[in-house]
């Protein structure tokens, strides 16, 4: 069994046993810096922005916690569901402090599974946002959950609300009931539910404990460079290990976090609040980039930046960084001080995540799961290959499981992050959990010098008749390429309509950009985009063996089914085809 090299601890960090201590670190090393910034929108004015500090944020999680305990919901399963929002991270912080389990719920989910995942859970207690509210009132009508307590994030008439909450308990701690600060804490002990966004089938609820999370966060903290004084862009959603980790990081780490008003707002918010570090899903670097070089090649300066790429890159073998400086314009565009791009969920077109180190940026990628708190193995600007996901992480072991000739077979990790199980699930919990290693269902290989390389996911393996194997997310990054291109799958299909099931040809299903397509192509009707795109294709097919070569085609102008943090839903998909 081969193992992956691990990452050096580069930084010094302090481990925190749970969340709690974690808050509390916080508030006592950065005090009065800001945590976070809320902007308030005014009709018919300038927007106001609210400066939550570190002490301000452990004095709210307090607060409510303690207003918690006094109305009896210790020991009760609280869920929380809401847009991204300093109101989530204090419920989930003071339940997390002695109270209950958390379950994390994403507010993009379709009624049924909402209703779903309420009954699976168990929950007691939903706190929810003004957006949330009439899928909220539809749920608690129906009454087929065990919910007895709604509590609305705003101001709220018809429900319990947090700012009223807050109120409560700042009230009782004046009165000396400070019981919820000593709470106890078991970090080792199961008390976060938090369903997977799967691609094919119904989620499963991950089983987390705070010591899974603080091990990885305490890992991140000696891997990579944030640091106090930076200012981050919470964009992920927070339901997700990777979203709500992130923000754990930041707090940990001294760093203000403001809120992105929306994905057509992010260029705009980059340079509202002057952000430094940015946590995101590959999608959105590649299509940042994307229209970065539109904007080049729009402006007839592509060779100019050619030649200062060269030349930057040149000017670095002799340790002389002038990227930022050459590159001016363009780092002015997203805001002037964004330095360091974390990218995860999937994985990312290297020609993208190339171009931005080109330009200027840290850009890095890291790979995990739910299942592992989330991060697996990561990137370092010093420590990293082209195409790989780098090294595993601090305290964390990864191997390659039963590798073919070549050296390919399926990640494996185990540390202190890896989950407890599936949630009432002991048959799936027993194969992900196999020989004490957590089956990530990802193939991949470590190369000579210890870096992780991913292939595709086990479950998308496309075996041809001819006993091959085509890992489609290869096909699917060759494609991604093309300037035009939203997203795409590749996935495999009958050759024939009535023939052999396993006579198996490559379908690509592939989502363009009317706008592009128009400004760039003068195509006007979906017919010319499909020209455009079958001969874009046949020129990759050109490239790669025979039999990886796309057969089929499916072109279109609209959006694929998609998880929240931009995967596509396969099975979903490919049962409308």
């Amino acid at each position: 069994m081969k193992k992956l090299a691990e990452m050096k601890c580069l930084y010094p960090a302090k481990f925190h046993e749970n969340l709690r201590a974690m808050v509390n670190y916080a508030a006592e090393t950065y005090g009065t810096d800001t945590a976070f910034i809320i902007k308030h929108k005014v009709k018919g004015a300038d927007p106001v922005y609210e400066h939550k500090t570190f002490i301000e944020l452990r004095d709210n999680v307090n607060q409510l916690g303690t207003a918690f305990l006094k109305r009896g919901f210790q020991g009760k399963r609280i869920a929380v569901t809401s847009k991204n929002r300093y109101e989530w991270m204090v419920s989930y912080f003071a339940t997390l402090g002695g109270i209950g389990i958390c379950v994390p719920l994403d507010k993009g989910l379709p009624y049924e599974e909402m209703e779903s995942s309420l009954i699976r859970s168990c929950t007691d207690i939903v706190i929810f946002d003004d957006g949330m509210k009439s899928m909220m009132e539809e749920i608690k009508a129906n009454d087929r959950t065990q919910v007895t307590t709604w509590i609305n994030m705003d101001e709220s008439e018809e429900y319990l609300s947090v700012p009223q909450l807050l109120e409560e308990g700042k009230t009782a701690l004046a009165e000396g009931f400070d019981q919820y600060l000593s709470l106890p804490v078991d970090s080792k002990a199961i008390d976060i539910l938090l369903f997977t966004s799967g691609t094919t089938s119904m989620a499963k609820a991950v089983m987390l404990s705070q010591h899974n999370i603080t091990s990885n966060l305490y890992s991140l903290q000696r891997s990579e460079d944030i640091h106090r004084g930076d200012v981050n862009m919470s964009f992920l959603p927070y339901h997700h290990t990777f979203g709500s980790v992130g923000q754990m990081l930041m707090i940990v780490c001294g760093v203000t976090t403001a809120y992105c008003d929306g994905i057509k707002y992010l260029q705009k918010n980059l340079a509202e609040y002057k952000v430094s570090v940015f946590f995101c899903v590959p999608l959105l670097i590649e299509s940042i980039y994307k229209k970065i070089m539109a904007t080049v090649k729009k402006e007839g300066k592509e060779k100019t930046v050619a030649f200062g790429i060269r030349l930057t890159k040149f000017l670095l073998k002799f340790g002389i960084d002038i990227r930022r400086k050459v590159f001016k314009q363009i780092h002015d565009q997203l805001g002037g001080n964004l330095r360091f791009v974390i990218s995860g969920a999937s994985a990312i077109d290297p020609e993208a995540l190339q171009g931005f180190i080109d330009l200027g940026f840290d850009a890095v990628q890291g790979y995990g799961m739910t299942e592992a708190s989330p991060v697996i193995s990561a990137e370092h600007p010093k420590f990293r290959k082209l195409g790989s996901i780098g090294r595993a992480m601090p305290d964390v072991e990864v191997a390659i499981e039963d590798p073919d000739e070549n050296g390919v077979g399926e990640i494996i990790a185990r540390g202190p992050n890896i989950m407890a199980g599936y949630y009432e699930n002991e048959e799936e919990t027993a194969k992900v959990l196999a020989g004490g290693w957590l089956h990530t269902g990802d193939l991949g290989y470590i190369d000579e010098d210890g870096y992780l390389f991913i292939c595709g996911r086990k479950k998308n393996v496309i075996v041809l008749k001819n006993g091959k194997n085509v890992y489609p997310e290869e096909l699917e990054m060759l494609i991604a390429n093309l300037p035009y291109v939203e997203e795409n799958f590749v996935f495999g299909q009958p050759r024939h309509k009535d023939g052999d099931e396993k006579d198996l040809a490559l379908v690509a299903k592939i989502v363009y950009n009317t706008t592009y397509m128009k400004d760039n192509y003068g195509a006007e009707t979906p017919e010319q985009a499909e020209e455009i795109i079958r001969r874009d294709v046949d020129k990759i097919n050109e490239t790669v063996p025979v039999y990886k070569q796309i057969f089929r085609l499916i072109v279109t102008d609209q959006p694929m089914v998609k998880t929240t943090t931009g995967k596509v839903k396969r099975y979903e998909e490919v049962k409308t085809l």
